[in-house]
């Protein structure tokens, strides 16, 4: 489900491709994919439910169990949101279950001339929560 601001999904998509939905691509570079889910995947380590208001219940995850370190598992939007009035703002909710696989989650801008810019980045996986 895709709201009126640009970029914004809550990934309730019914049916529908979750990736042409919300406007997103899995990277065909990386190494394993982004899913999406809404039920326990992996047991304890799932939130019941998602950070959508309501009814939601679904999310997008990555399952690092079965990774090896440095492996990324990457998402791209599928077009561009150019800055409103020269601010751009990003806003979105994780979740980390701690385990030796917990990777980081790194958000990065690309720039006109393609390169990666790193935004942001979280390791914190001591916390079961939104």
């Amino acid at each position: 489900y895709y709201t009126s601001i640009p970029g914004s999904c809550n990934f309730e998509t019914q049916d529908q491709d979750w990736t042409t939905v919300c406007g997103l691509t899995q990277d065909t570079t990386d190494d394993f994919d982004w899913s999406i889910s809404n039920s326990a995947v992996t047991g304890q380590t799932d939130p019941h439910t998602d950070h959508t208001p309501g009814k939601g219940q679904s999310y997008l995850y990555v399952n690092s169990s079965a990774q090896k370190e440095g492996n990324r598992a990457r998402i791209t939007t599928t077009k561009f949101f150019p800055a409103s009035l020269g601010v751009c703002r990003v806003r979105f909710w994780f979740w980390m279950f701690p385990s030796r696989q917990t990777g980081v989650l790194k958000v990065y801008t690309v720039e006109e001339h393609g390169m990666d810019i790193l935004m942001w980045s979280s390791s914190r996986i001591e916390e079961n929560k939104w």
